[in-house]
This record gives structure tokens, C-alpha cells and sequence, in this order.
């Protein structure tokens, strides 16, 4: 990653794809505009930014983890649209009519936010079941999409952070054991001190408190609340002036012939989350075999394995075992069966594109050095009381400038924790726990608010909403969790 030679030109493509999504509420020109701009201050002429731009974009289909991702979104289309055609989805509605609560607008968002609290195994997958058996509630109680797409995104990452026994937690731990063996943690064990860092991590735990006191409540505020009226009054759950992500007359294609069948859905979903967590232990012995780590631990095991790799084959199970369904009881001709499926690859399309250009300005910000600077610029100004507020302030910043959490932990990582050992040795006291928490917390806030992240890209995929929409949604939100995690990172070092 380059560090240095771009200074504050770095932070331009970020900015540009940013500015001209939320203005133009076009994503696609504003990514691929960003990612252009980027390589052409990074080689320093239009034409071999160009060039770069187009190889940019091919690196990203050459990486496997970031191509698993996008066949992932592809193959979501055509399980969801199998799903419906075959009755699935009507049968589970039926199904749940049968609840109470599923009859009240704050009993289904309880059940949504609910279902985002258990379903942990990896964020994608969270999203995706959420918005899978919630979105058909919503719509039937006049709900904006809006709404679901944030209850999915609070649910997804903040989760992962809390429940740390997945890919996510493999990922900081992997970054706490390398700052360990540099003697940047005082002594402890990475694992203690991952640990001690989950309840700190106020950002995380402020967000799932939030989305269910929204849910409980129905309280909204700014642009959800005009969201809301609109659903209510209107009965338009996306506004007139949308574009979902998702191709809205394709997937509420019904099929008359086909009775409502909920093991439709309910079964190749089990097959989903089942199969994500066998193939999660499966890659993660492989890995552990591969390098050789002795007396390997879970987390050990965790890292060792490829979270891209278990949602691929998870929805490939889930695709397995619809075909098989479908096959014992026909509900549609072969012929018809295939068709839909590649139409419903097809409505993902949108996202999957998406999800290249987000990926590909991350590749660009990467070279430029763009999050390294970031936190150069605020690493100055840390002291033992202001160190985790500005480390959440900055690693938020430098998640939303770049779209990706997980980078921004790789990056703020080595970075805060040697600020932390350094003022340790000075006399001060601070909480190398409550630091750690900081990076984690600024990262899933950075990623919340960024309309160039994959979760939200995924969040809206998983509500059928418009993206920009739910970006600006959601902010409000994201912005007074990320208030009070200030507040208390404040109070925490005062206590310190």
C-alpha cells in the first residue's frame, strides 16, 4: 500500500464518488467516476488512467475472495426468485400469519431485528435472511424499504462485532496477535485482550440498542420519517423517484400453478445457514492444516478460514436443495425452473456491478494511501483522553472515505495500538481494550454511513431499496449511535 507522495489528492477519489452518488443518485457513473479520477492522479495522465482504470477493474474479477462475493450476489438472485415461483415465499407468509404479531408494523420490525440478532454466522448472510423473510411483511403493512435496509445493515456488522465467533473475529484477532508479538499490548494475550474489548465496543452495542428501541417504538426522525409517511399514506414503500437495486417486476413474479409451499423457503434457507457453517469449520481445518499452527485454538481456526468461500457454497446448497424440492413435488417444468433462475441472476446484475466499482475504488484508495494518511493526520493531536474518541473519529472517517471496515482495521490497528504502548511508557494510562474497541467501532460507523460500502450495497440488495435512499436514511441513525459512543469513550477516559 502506498503511504506517501499523494498527500491530499488521496482523499479525492473517495470524496468525488461519494459526493456525486448523494447528488446525483446514480451510483454506478459516480464509483466509475471516482475509481477514473484516482488512477489518473496516481499515474499523472487521462490516457494511462484510463488504462488503469479498465485493469482495475479486472483485478478485482482476479481476485478470488472479491469474485466468490459478486457469483454469491449473482446466485441470491436466482435462489430468491426460485423461492417465490415455487410458492415458497407465499407459503411462508401464510405461515406466519398465523402470529399475532406478525399482523402489527412494530411486531414485525421486532421480529426483523430479532432475526438480525441471531442470524450471526457472517454479515452477508444476516442481511440476506432478514431481508428475505421481512421484506414481503413489510410491504403487505405499508413499511418503507428504508426502514428494513436498516434494520438489516445495524444488525449485520454491529452483530458480527458483539458475537465475534466468525470471519470478523478472526480478522482482528490475526491483527491483535501480530501487534503482540511486537510487544504492543502490554503483556497480555490477543485473545484477552479481543475480549475485554467486545463490551467496550459502545458503537456496536449503541447500534443494536437502537435499532430495537426503533423497532419497539416506530420512532423516526429526518429523512426516515418522510420515508415512513410516505409508505403509510401513499402505500409506496421505495419513493417515486427510486431505483432499487433489485429488479422489483421480476422478483414479484407469482406463479398461479404453484401452491403455496413455506418448506419452499424455510428449507433451502436451513441449507444455506447450515451448510455456511460447515464449510466455515471445513476451510477454516484445511487452513489450519495448511500453515501448520500448532494446538490450534477456534479463533485459530476462524482465521484459517475463507468466509467468501462458505457463503458461495452455502447458496449453492441452498440452490441444490430448491432443485430437489422442486423436483419430488413439480411445481414447474425444468425448462421453466432453469429460466427463472437465470432471471433472477439476472435482476442482480445492478448489485453486482456495484459491488465491482466499490471494490475497485477500495483498490484505488489502497494505492493512493488514502486511509494511511487519514490517520497521519489526526495522529498528532491523540492525548490519553482524547486518544479513543479521535481513534473512533478517525478509523469512521477512514471507513467512509474507503468503503471497507475491515481495511480500516488492518490500517488504524497498527497505528493506534503503538500510540496506546508509547503513552503506556510515558506513565499515562490508557486502556489498550477500550482502544482496540475504538478502531472496531469507528470502522463499522465509517461503513454505515459510506454509500461506496459493500454492507450497505448488500443492505439495500437485501430490502429491494434504493441505495442512496437507504444511505440517507440511515445516517441520522448512525450518527447519533456514533454521539453517544463519543460521549462514552470520553467518560471512559476520564475513569481510565
Amino acid at each position: 500500500m502506498a503511504t506517501s507522495g499523494f498527500g491530499w489528492l488521496s482523499v479525492v477519489p473517495p470524496v468525488l464518488a461519494i459526493g456525486l452518488a448523494v447528488a446525483s443518485r446514480r451510483a454506478v457513473p459516480s464509483l466509475l467516476a471516482g475509481t477514473w479520477v484516482g488512477w489518473v492522479i496516481a499515474t499523472g495522465h487521462p490516457l494511462t488512467g484510463s488504462v488503469a482504470t479498465i485493469q482495475g477493474i479486472i483485478n478485482v474479477l482476479a481476485d478470488p475472495d472479491q469474485l466468490r462475493v459478486i457469483v454469491f450476489t449473482l446466485l441470491m438472485g436466482a435462489l430468491l426468485l426460485l423461492m417465490q415461483r415455487t410458492g415458497g415465499v407465499a407459503g411462508f407468509l401464510i405461515w406466519v400469519a398465523r402470529w399475532r404479531w406478525s399482523a402489527t408494523q412494530h411486531g414485525v420490525r421486532l421480529l426483523a431485528a430479532t432475526l438480525g440478532l441471531g442470524v450471526f454466522v457472517e454479515s452477508t448472510i444476516t442481511c440476506l435472511v432478514v431481508g428475505a423473510v421481512a421484506r414481503p411483511m413489510f410491504d403487505r403493512l405499508r413499511m418503507a424499504r428504508e426502514k428494513l435496509a436498516y434494520i438489516c445493515d445495524a444488525t449485520s456488522a454491529p452483530v458480527c462485532m458483539l458475537i465475534p465467533v466468525n470471519s470478523w473475529g478472526a480478522l482482528v484477532l490475526g491483527l491483535l496477535t501480530t501487534q503482540a508479538s511486537m510487544g504492543m499490548l502490554g503483556g497480555r494475550a490477543p485473545l484477552s485482550v479481543f475480549l475485554a474489548a467486545v463490551p467496550l465496543n459502545f458503537y456496536a452495542l449503541l447500534s443494536v440498542a437502537l435499532v430495537f428501541v426503533i423497532a419497539a417504538t416506530g420512532w423516526d426522525v429526518g429523512p426516515m420519517k418522510t420515508a415512513e409517511q410516505r409508505a403509510r399514506t401513499d402505500g409506496a414503500t421505495v419513493a417515486h423517484d427510486a431505483r432499487p437495486v433489485v429488479n422489483d417486476t421480476v422478483l414479484l413474479e407469482t406463479n398461479d400453478e404453484a401452491p403455496p409451499r413455506a418448506r419452499h423457503f424455510i428449507v433451502p434457507l436451513t441449507a444455506l445457514i447450515v451448510t455456511v457453517l460447515l464449510s466455515i469449520a471445513a476451510t477454516g481445518i484445511a487452513g489450519v492444516q495448511r500453515d501448520g499452527v500448532p494446538s490450534p485454538t477456534l479463533l485459530d481456526y476462524l482465521d484459517a478460514a475463507s468466509g467468501s468461500t462458505a457463503v458461495l457454497w452455502g447458496v449453492l446448497a441452498a440452490l441444490g436443495t430448491i432443485a430437489g424440492l422442486v423436483t419430488t413435488a413439480p411445481v414447474l417444468p425444468l425448462g421453466a425452473l432453469v429460466g427463472a433462475a437465470f432471471r433472477g441472476a439476472r435482476t442482480m446484475l445492478p448489485i453486482a456491478t456495484l459491488l465491482v466499482l466499490a471494490f475497485a475504488v477500495g483498490g484505488i484508495c489502497d494505492t493512493l494511501g488514502t486511509g494511511a494518511f487519514i490517520a497521519g493526520q489526526v495522529t498528532p493531536y491523540l492525548t490519553p483522553l482524547l486518544v479513543s474518541p479521535l481513534v473512533f473519529l478517525t478509523a469512521g472517517t477512514m471507513a467512509f472515505a474507503t468503503g471497507t471496515s475491515w481495511g480500516t482495521f488492518a490500517i488504524m490497528i497498527p497505528v493506534a495500538l503503538p500510540i496506546a504502548a508509547s503513552m503506556n511508557l510515558d506513565g499515562a494510562s490508557v486502556s489498550v481494550p477500550l482502544v482496540v474497541s475504538a478502531v472496531l467501532g469507528g470502522g463499522v460507523f465509517g461503513d454505515h454511513c459510506s454509500p461506496i460500502s459493500d454492507t450497505t450495497l448488500i443492505s439495500s440488495m437485501a430490502a429491494w431499496s434504493d441505495h442512496i435512499d437507504h444511505v440517507r436514511t440511515q445516517l441520522p441513525y448512525a450518527l447519533l449511535a456514533a454521539s453517544g459512543t463519543v460521549f462514552l469513550y470520553l467518560l471512559a477516559g476520564l475513569v481510565a
